[in-house]
């Protein structure tokens, strides 16, 4: 497994410490000096490197996010409250004051939950959380006026550039992720990787199904020597050359392969391209079902029902079913990238770009407000509906929150002890509504209905780290 860090040159110790327990793995390195040198970093990377997985911070990604292949496995390691905190602490070593102080990068969630723990004066302290369109200008212009402006005598910061721009004018405490927050980063990316090579060598199946018009009795030859010819297509289309291909009744083929086979075919279960192929050289409508299970008649189950419901659609196009309940799809004959929709919302897949999220996450959000029918959720709560961890809820909530897509609905304190609970109240809807200004194109949108988009939930951590 190779694994790839990015990191400024000061913090590779500070990496290298937190990746040595890490066994199993070769790191790959892209260090800089200068966040303009972070593009050209990670491009080298990419080319020079066959990585598994990458692990960045939030200002290499910001930099080079349009770079990263979407198949690659990512996390961004971002400072925690632990860290802030941290820094607090040394600034009361050093005999300076809590507040006021001045900082940058955390976001205004975790300020305050360490705020509030430290039991401090929040009108006292400055918050600029981390905005991918700020430059270190316009940071360090943020700690100056707030300096000027409340006496303030140090600044927290998580950004070099910062410290270096602001060295010799105003005390700076670094606030960097420590090694214990990289390293729980790291191991959990390395068994994310770990998982999807595992989900990757899963038994699978595909079954390739002759559509409409040769359903009938009566165009039984016709219907056999489709489906031959349909067999030996597919037994002399490299991209099948590992697979075992088999007749599956009077109009079918099945197909028996790793998950990852299939995976790559469908170029990540986007689109089928071999049924474009088969439209064209041998004139017939065909479509396939794919199915992922943990024994071969589950799998030749869930790939039928795929393919019954892929033959629902007028254009030749393909579905996947696996053993969790997920389901994908249409994966249309030319390949073409889908547009998740909500229902009738059309705007979601720009929505989904501009909130940093996955057209289906933002689609299974969607649904999950509709369920609530107006009522305020936890992160925790959330994060259970998706499937995912609590840590990746509450990342979720933040960066719904800076894109106002989810809005703070006060608190609730379930149990006598321990903190209150933060609630918000989902406005993906409304935001859906506002963003709608052309219809999509039917060519290219796929609708999630409430039985796909209830499917979703084990999916959804995959799509945050990108992302």
């Amino acid at each position: 497994m190779v694994i790839g860090l990015v990191c400024h040159a000061g913090h590779r110790a500070r990496f290298a410490e937190a990746a040595r327990t890490l066994t199993g793995v070769t790191f790959a390195w892209a260090v800089y000096e200068r966040e303009d040198e972070i593009r050209d970093r990670v491009a080298a990377l990419l080319r020079d490197q066959t990585l598994d997985g990458l692990l960045l911070g939030l200002v290499p990604y910001a930099r080079s996010r349009d770079l990263l292949p979407p198949a690659l496995p990512v996390t961004v390691t971002r400072s925690a409250a632990l860290d802030l905190a941290l820094a607090w602490s040394r600034a009361r070593g050093n005999g300076w004051p809590a507040t006021p102080v001045s900082i940058d990068t955390f976001t205004q969630e975790t300020v305050d939950e360490v705020a509030t723990a430290l039991d401090l004066d929040r009108s006292l302290i400055a918050c600029q959380p981390f905005d991918p369109s700020q430059s270190i200008a316009d940071v360090v212009a943020f700690h100056r006026d707030r300096v000027a402006a409340t006496g303030a005598s140090y600044v927290i910061s998580v950004r070099t550039g910062v410290a270096a721009a602001l060295d010799g004018q105003v005390a700076v405490l670094n606030a960097l992720a420590t090694p214990g927050t990289i390293r729980a980063d790291l191991h959990e990316l390395a068994l994310r990787v770990r998982n999807k090579k595992a989900d990757g060598q899963r038994f699978a199946a595909g079954v390739f199904l002759v559509a409409s018009p040769f359903v009938k009795p009566e165009d039984g030859s016709d219907l056999d020597r489709s489906r031959v010819g349909l067999q030996h297509l597919l037994m002399n289309t490299p991209e099948f050359a590992d697979a075992w291909i088999d007749n599956r009744g009077r109009r079918g083929v099945v197909v028996f392969a790793h998950a990852a086979l299939f995976e790559a075919i469908t170029h990540q279960w986007v689109g089928l391209p071999v049924l474009a192929e088969i439209r064209d050289s041998l004139g017939i409508r065909a479509v396939a079902g794919f199915g992922i299970g943990d024994s071969a008649r589950v799998c030749v189950a869930l790939a039928e029902r795929a393919a019954a419901r892929a033959e629902q659609d007028a254009d030749p196009g393909a579905y996947l079913i696996s053993d969790n309940g997920m389901m994908i799809g249409p994966m249309g004959a030319s390949g073409v990238p889908l547009t998740y929709t909500y229902r009738e919302h059309g705007g979601i897949e720009a929505l989904a770009a501009r909130v940093g999220l996955s057209p289906a996450t933002l689609s299974r959000l969607a649904a999950i407000e509709r369920s609530l029918g107006g009522r305020p959720v936890s992160p925790g709560d959330l994060a259970r509906s998706l499937g995912i961890t609590d840590p990746s809820g509450r990342r979720l909530i933040r960066k719904l929150s800076g894109s106002r897509l989810a809005i703070d609905d006060g608190s609730s304190q379930v149990h006598r002890k321990g903190r209150p609970t933060r609630l918000y109240r989902l406005a993906i809807t409304a935001a859906l509504d506002t963003a709608i200004t052309d219809a999509p194109d039917p060519a290219v949108t796929a609708a999630l209905d409430p039985a796909v988009t209830s499917a979703l939930g084990p999916a959804i951590s995959a799509a945050l780290d990108p992302v």
